[in-house]
C-alpha cells in the first residue's frame, strides 16, 4: 500500500509535531539540546516491513513497545540497533560505554521510548481529536523478526505498519532508529480519515 502525497505530507507533519514535543521533553530531562528528525514515512504490510527492517537492522535490537487503543488501535515501537541504543544511553547519561544492556541502560532506553511514543501517539489523540489510551511501555532485546512476529492486538494479527525513519541529534552525534506504528486495516482507514479531517481544519 502506498500513501498519497497529501497523506504522506500530513502524516509527516503530525509525526514532526510529536517529535518536537519529544525532543523538548528529552532536552529538559537530560540538560542537553536534542532534536528529532523524520526523514521518511511509508506504509508497508507486516511481511514487507519485517523484510525491510531486517535488511536495515542486523542482530539484536532494543525495542520499546507500547500498545495503544481507542478509535485507532495498535502498537507503537521504537527500534534501535544494539550500537545505536548503547550510544544513545552514553550520550544521554555521560556514563562510560557499556558492552551490554545493564539495568541502568535498560531504564534509559525504556524512558526514551516512553517519551517518544507518548509524544507521537499523543499527537494523534490531541490533533486528530480522538481519545487514545496507552499501556506501560516494555523493553525487549531480541531480533526484529521476533519483535514483529509476536505482536497481536486482541488476538487479531495486525496487517499494516507505518515505518518512520528517526534520527536523534545530540552532542554533535546522530543516533538513527525507527519508529514503527502497527495497525489493523480498520485502524489504518480511521487514521487516514482523521488525517483528512485534520488537514481540512488546518486549511480553514
Amino acid at each position: 500500500m502506498e500513501l498519497t502525497a497529501s497523506q504522506t505530507d500530513a502524516l509527516t507533519e503530525l509525526i514532526n509535531i510529536g517529535y518536537a514535543r519529544a525532543a523538548s521533553a528529552l532536552s529538559d530531562l537530560t540538560g542537553h539540546r536534542i532534536s528529532l528528525e523524520v526523514p521518511e514515512v511509508a506504509v508497508h504490510t507486516i511481511p514487507e516491513i519485517t523484510d525491510r527492517l531486517q535488511s536495515l537492522i542486523q542482530g539484536e535490537v532494543a525495542s520499546v513497545n507500547q500498545v495503544f487503543s481507542g478509535p485507532i488501535t495498535g502498537n507503537g515501537i521504537l527500534l534501535l540497533d544494539r550500537e545505536a541504543a548503547l550510544l544513545l544511553n552514553r550520550l544521554l547519561t555521560d556514563r562510560p560505554t557499556v558492552s551490554g544492556f545493564d539495568g541502568a541502560a535498560r531504564e534509559v532506553i525504556t524512558e526514551v521510548g516512553n517519551i517518544v511514543l507518548n509524544a507521537c501517539l499523543g499527537a494523534f489523540g490531541n490533533l486528530l481529536k480522538i481519545q487514545v489510551s496507552f499501556t506501560v511501555p516494555a523493553l525487549q532485546i531480541e531480533s526484529v523478526q521476533n519483535v514483529l512476529h509476536t505482536l497481536t492486538i486482541e488476538n487479531q494479527r495486525l496487517e499494516y505498519a507505518l515505518i518512520i525513519h528517526t534520527c536523534f541529534h545530540l552532542r554533535a552525534s546522530d543516533v538513527r532508529g525507527y519508529l514503527v506504528i502497527i495497525l489493523g486495516v480498520t485502524s489504518l482507514a480511521t487514521l487516514l480519515s482523521e488525517l483528512k479531517k485534520w488537514e481540512d481544519r488546518e486549511l480553514k
